[in-house]
């Protein structure tokens, strides 16, 4: 008797089709909903939203919605420099580019495309995509108008974030204010326009006084906002630590940071990463659907084998090349879940496990009591008790 034959690639395929609503089974999310602080939320660009109203499918904590062509060909120069430098350094051959800025002459680039973006973000939201962070600001000239639209065509929960890229994208003032200037700035920021992170905050391998600067000062601004931070690291991510160290110079609490791109590493070692799970941080996963996957499904594998399944987050980071969109035939912004997703389940991730990760760990780590929540309490809590504290 005949009987069917299944590719590899076509198994994926049907796996990661159904996995968006797989990974929100009524039974799984009952078993494993985390519990939130009383009055915490998250901060969308439309409106503020209880941490259980994402809860019906995974969160995008890393995404690109919004820049222009001319910025996303200026991260890929300024990216590539990085590369070669480290490249150099080991003696070795430069290491190749994560993902072109392609845009067909016929139509603009996609993130400055609002019909675009709309149909793309649609087919996004029916692949069962609950909410997406955009790591844009206005340094890399991300449109928060723009986003807005984009949210309210959709029906997709965006998250604007606020802050600073790294050094070459800072302002040019930035070398003449103080760390308290630039930490007031970030905190107008957030207090002008709805926005939920400070991220994506970057820095060279080595990084450089005014990017320890801009660090110290979102340290500063998150103490004041309670807003969640997420970073960039150079690839290889060699300064990771050095990012943590500066963050909890200032005081934060490690649990309220994730640490970016420790998926372009070059090798499986996972010590740094242990590490950095150790000191309570998440470490984000944040380029996946590519060609660096196989390296990090075996890092993942060992990372839950160590027991910090609680501090993963996946995301794709996805530049906006337009070979990848979803009209054009690729995996568009579902491709976390539709391309990464699969090869942990084929290497035998439960599917609850997943549901951690994609679910609850990125509503964890989005999910803020705001600042002026806390004071309130503070003084209703002085005032009902009589006394000073």
């Amino acid at each position: 008797m005949a009987q069917n034959r299944y590719s590899r690639r076509h198994t994926l395929k049907l796996i990661g089709g159904s996995l968006a609503a797989t990974l929100t089974a009524p039974d799984i999310s009952r078993a494993i909903e985390p519990q939130f602080p009383a009055g915490a939320i998250i901060r969308t660009i439309l409106k503020d939203l209880p941490p259980s109203a994402l809860a019906g499918g995974p969160t995008l904590f890393h995404e690109h919605l919004s820049h222009s062509y001319s910025m996303s060909i200026k991260i890929s120069d300024e990216n590539r420099k990085i590369r070669e430098d480290i490249s150099r350094r080991a003696g070795q051959s430069p290491i190749p580019p994560t993902g072109a800025q392609a845009r067909p002459a016929a139509e603009p680039y996609a993130l400055e495309g609002l019909a675009i973006m709309v149909a793309d973000i649609r087919a996004t939201k029916k692949d069962g995509i609950a909410c997406i962070v955009d790591g844009g600001h206005p340094d890399t000239d991300a449109s928060i108008d723009f986003l807005k639209q984009l949210s309210m065509r959709t029906g997709m929960p965006i998250v604007a974030s606020a802050g600073y890229y790294f050094g070459p994208f800072y302002p040019p003032d930035v070398a003449t204010l103080s760390e308290d200037e630039i930490a007031e700035r970030f905190i107008r920021q957030v207090n002008v326009e709805p926005r939920g992170a400070f991220g994506e905050i970057g820095s060279s391998n080595e990084i450089t006084q005014e990017e320890r600067k801009v660090f110290r000062a979102i340290g500063k601004a998150h103490l004041a906002t309670n807003l969640p931070i997420y970073t960039h690291t150079a690839p290889g991510a060699l300064e990771a630590q050095q990012q943590l160290d500066l963050f909890e110079s200032m005081g934060v609490n490690p649990k309220r940071v994730a640490i970016g791109h420790m998926g372009t590493v070059t090798t499986p070692d996972i010590t740094v990463h242990t590490a950095l799970c150790k000191r309570g941080a998440f470490i984000a996963f944040d380029r996946q659907g590519g060609n660096n996957d196989t390296l990090n499904s075996q890092m993942v594998l060992k990372l839950l084998d160590a027991g910090f399944a609680d501090q993963l987050l996946f995301s794709s980071d996805y530049p906006g090349n337009s070979a990848l969109l979803k009209r054009n035939g690729g995996p568009g912004w579902s491709r976390t879940v539709t391309a990464w997703l699969p090869k942990l389940r084929a290497a035998g991730v439960k599917k609850e496990v997943l549901h951690g990760i994609m679910v609850n760990n990125s509503r964890r780590f989005l999910a803020f009591v705001p600042k002026t929540q806390i004071d309130e309490r503070r003084r209703n809590f002085r005032a009902s008790d009589g006394r000073s504290r």
